[in-house]
Parts: structure tokens; sequence; C-alpha cells
């Protein structure tokens, strides 16, 4: 394909519309442009072919047999594109919207919102697959990811969704009275993690911690690991956002707190986003500007 000596896409879409209406008012209407748009893309398109595409010798315009011939290879070239689209764009909109996330986030923030953005978008079928290992954004696999961190992750576009830090918390019954003055003296205490998950590591290696936890570690689903920390059956990291009520009320204690710059990010591919992802994204930030 020659694209440099190809005229330029809107003068042949208006002399599409123009051979499709057979006036320069309808074509503009149909472009949304004035008529004089419309006349001004014509004569440009006749300059740079070195053609006359129109008679305008009687009283309306019309094509000669060179305009005849250029129409009728852009119906067919514009017709397949408009079907082309129709059936990627159809294709798209059948497909489920995936979303993955935490079953933390998922439980604490996403579930209790998401009637409302339902409600909104009754069209659009979702799927919430909520797991704690990181889920990698393919087209035409997941659409949109909610991670926790600070937000490099390289090639991906991210944006904050929900600032807090991460602190490490347990029980009183657990602690029993126990000094807790560095993160050396819970090696010993059981620890619980989120499945698909390493954050008790993660966190100690942070810490400089070089030596293994001497407890045992459970890890289970995100929905149970609050119960289990409530009942003293071990300590956790946790987000401070989803535990700021059991800190207030004396219920747990928080330990250590760590990295106030961290938080949940919208996470997804760089591009243009499909129809229902941009909207889910919308809705997502709307909910964290109404919780301000």
């Amino acid at each position: 394909m020659d694209w440099l000596n190809m005229p330029p896409l809107a003068a042949l879409r208006a002399f599409a519309a123009f051979a499709e209406t057979g006036n320069v008012v309808r074509a503009g209407a149909a472009l949304n442009v004035s008529h004089a748009a419309i006349s001004q893309q014509l004569r440009a398109l006749e300059a740079h072919l070195g053609a006359a595409l129109l008679d305008r010798s009687g009283r309306a315009l019309a094509l000669t047999p060179d305009g005849e011939h250029l129409a009728r290879a852009l119906h067919l070239g514009f017709g397949a594109i408009e079907a082309a689209v129709q059936e990627i764009s159809a294709a798209g909109a059948a497909r489920p919207l995936h979303v993955t996330c935490t079953p933390t986030f998922a439980a604490h923030w996403l579930m209790p919102r998401l009637a409302g953005f339902q409600a909104e978008h009754p069209e659009i079928d979702l799927v919430l697959d909520p797991r704690g290992e990181i889920v990698e954004l393919k087209p035409g696999g997941v659409d949109i990811a909610i991670r926790y961190g600070d937000g490099s992750w390289p090639g991906l576009e991210t944006g904050m969704l929900l600032q807090s830090p991460m602190v490490v918390i347990a029980a009183g019954s657990l602690l029993d009275g126990r000094q807790v003055a560095s993160p050396e003296d819970l090696l010993d205490l059981p620890w619980l993690e989120e499945l698909g998950t390493s954050e008790a590591s993660r966190w100690l290696e942070s810490r400089g911690v070089t030596e293994a936890l001497r407890g045992p570690r459970t890890r289970l689903p995100g929905n149970l690991l609050m119960q289990a920390v409530r009942a003293g059956q071990g300590v956790a990291v946790s987000v401070r956002e989803f535990v700021a009520e059991d800190l207030d009320s004396g219920r747990l204690l928080e330990l250590f707190t760590e990295g106030a710059d961290r938080g949940y990010h919208i996470v997804t591919r760089p591009g243009v986003l499909r129809r229902e992802a941009r909207k889910l994204t919308s809705w997502l930030r709307r909910q964290k500007k109404e919780d301000r």
C-alpha cells in the first residue's frame, strides 16, 4: 500500500458521504460538519487526484465517470471496514469484563460497592477473580487488576485507588503481655498469610531480618484471615484501611506500620481499553472521590 500518495482520509470520507447522500448538506449532517467543509474536502480531493470527480455544470452536483468509479470503490472499502468494526465491537461486548484482585480487597472494599456499578451498567457482565498471586494482563484475558504496592509495575498503566500503609497486627490474647520492640520478637509466634502471598517473609526481609520464622505459618483464604487474627491464631500483615475499626476498638494491636505511600492501584495494559473496562475504571475513580 502506497500510504504516502493516498488522499487524506477526511477527504475520502467527505466524498463517500456525498456519493451516498447526493447532497453536500446531507453529507455534512452525516459527518457532523458544515456543508462548506464538505465542499472544501471535495475540491481538495479533486486537486490531489488531478481529476474532476464532480460535474458542476448543472443546478446540482453530479458524479463524473471518475467520481462514480471512486464512489463504488469507497462504498466497498468503507463497507468492509464498517463490518469489521461491528464484528470486533460485538465480540468485545460479548466477552465478560474480567477483573482480578486479592480476596481481601474484594471482601473489604469492592464487594460492598459493586452493586452500585451493576445497577448503573446492567448490560456489562463481570468476572471477578479474587486471588493472592499476581495475574498477567493479556489481550483477551484479564482486563483490569487491582494490585497493592507503590505502583511500579513496568509496562503497565497504573493509578492509585486506595492509599493505605501496611500494618503488622495481632490480637492481645496472642501476645499475652509480650513486649514487641523489633521484628525479631515475633519470630517464634504463629503467622497467618493470605493464600498466594508471602507477606510475612517479604515484610521480615524488608526489615533486614534474615533469621527464619520459628513459629508455624498458616496460609488461608483472605475472607478467613481476619477471623483467625481476631481469634488470636497468629500475627498477620494487612492493609491498615481494612483493620482500622479493629485497631481503634482495641480488638487488634498495631505492632508495626510500613509504606505510607503505598496502596491499591488500578492496573491495565497500555493502550485503548475496551468500552466496558473504561466504564469500570471511571466508576472506581468515582468511588475514590466519594470516599473522601
